[in-house]
């Protein structure tokens, strides 16, 4: 009877232990502890039987402790592993979120889009992507750039849908024209294509495809075809091509008829148009009252009329009866302007020509080339460019 007695109090406090004793994950913790208290129970007394010894109240109650001990100990651990949960990219809100993929590379910002399809959209929005288009591209690709981007796409755009109405035309021919079967495929390749490929027109496709040299932009080129004595301190349209091994660009001239090509030109060779309009037009020169000696110019030139203009630097000069000291000059009221292009040497018919301040359209002859619309310099920046591209030596050329 004490037996009995000692044995139905241990157990009543040990179930009391179990069942009273919530963990955080739920019942679960609660199921678990009962299953291997009852388990262990059933285990431990089919071995008495078998044995067929006479267990004493005090070997129950040891092994009551023991099993209670294990059973505090599982909790625990589970509660551990509970505090010890990290906070994932996924959990924090959307602000430090775009903080942290903006302090990210491109290359690092591609790495992020291919773990999963909410960072994929988070690391592909335009706004991170325009940022890196500025940084890197903002100087070379312009507004001329970007509409030929967009040409671009819309191009691929009328292609695809194009394309899909070919496959529809096909696809009813083959299945006798049976709509539903058809619309669940459709329906299922455009849910496809949204969620993994990339768009057409996002600031990261148009960011890949310069990096990957699949598009060509247009820009302007100093000192075209690797500073050729007749191009000195000139600029010229081109249409440009990025090659990321050698951090340099291939460009093509179309000077009229053909196209002729140059490698390996640096960062610092190109800019982005300061007009936009075609190197055939005539750009209509809006300062030529305003032009004084010694202000900064670049003129059009062209060898021909079939040829497109390039951009040449120049400055302002002196007339042959102006001394040219301060008040003493007067060559701001006269018709008469002189243009300077004193890279070339003395003597050169490429060293000075004279346009009329009043008339002037397009200047020359067929020899001699003609000058079309002049911009004065107000900019430093632009003024620097172009006195570090200065020849080492005066550029001899007749």
């Amino acid at each position: 009877m004490l037996y009995f007695l000692i044995s139905f109090v241990s157990f009543l406090i040990l179930s009391k232990s179990f069942t009273n004793k919530p963990l955080s994950s739920g019942e679960s913790g609660t199921k678990i502890g009962s299953t291997g208290f009852w388990g262990s129970l059933s285990s431990w007394l089919l071995s008495s039987l078998r044995k067929g010894s006479t267990s004493t109240p005090c070997s129950f109650f040891r092994f009551s402790l023991v099993l209670s001990l294990k059973n505090n100990s599982l909790v625990s651990k589970v509660e551990n592993e509970e505090e010890e949960v990290k906070v994932s990219l996924l959990d924090l809100p959307d602000l430090p979120l775009e903080c942290i993929l903006g302090h990210l590379s491109p290359a690092e910002l591609c790495s992020v889009a291919a773990v999963c399809t909410s960072l994929r959209d988070s690391s592909r929005s335009d706004h991170l992507w325009k940022k890196h288009m500025e940084r890197k591209w903002g100087k070379v690709f312009g507004d001329a750039a970007y509409r030929q981007w967009k040409c671009h796409v819309a191009s691929k755009t009328r292609e695809k849908i194009s394309n899909q109405q070919n496959q529809k035309g096909i696809f009813a021919f083959l299945h006798g024209d049976f709509r539903p079967l058809f619309w669940m495929k459709a329906k299922s390749e455009k849910g496809t294509h949204s969620s993994s490929s990339l768009p057409e027109d996002s600031f990261m496709a148009l960011y890949l495809s310069l990096e990957s040299g699949k598009f060509w932009f247009p820009a302007q080129v100093y000192n075209r075809e690797n500073g050729h004595a007749g191009f000195m301190l000139s600029c010229y349209d081109a249409q440009l091509c990025y090659d990321s091994r050698s951090d340099t660009f291939l460009a093509r001239y179309s000077p009229h008829g053909r196209w002729t090509t140059e490698e390996n030109i640096r960062w610092d060779r190109l800019r982005v148009p300061p007009i936009a309009s075609s190197p055939h037009a005539l750009h209509i020169s809006d300062c030529l009252d305003d032009l004084r000696p010694g202000d900064h110019i670049e003129i059009q030139w062209r060898r021909n009329k079939e040829f497109p203009y390039g951009w040449w630097y120049g400055v302002i000069g002196h007339s042959e009866q102006c001394q040219g000291h301060g008040n003493h000059c007067h060559c701001h009221y006269n018709d008469m302007v002189i243009l300077k292009f004193t890279q070339y040497s003395a003597g050169s018919r490429w060293r000075q020509t004279i346009i009329d301040r009043k008339h002037h359209i397009e200047k020359g002859n067929e020899i001699d080339g003609f000058y079309g619309g002049i911009r004065k310099l107000h900019r430093n920046e632009e003024i620097t460019r172009w006195k570090k591209l200065w020849p080492t030596k005066t550029v001899v050329h007749d």
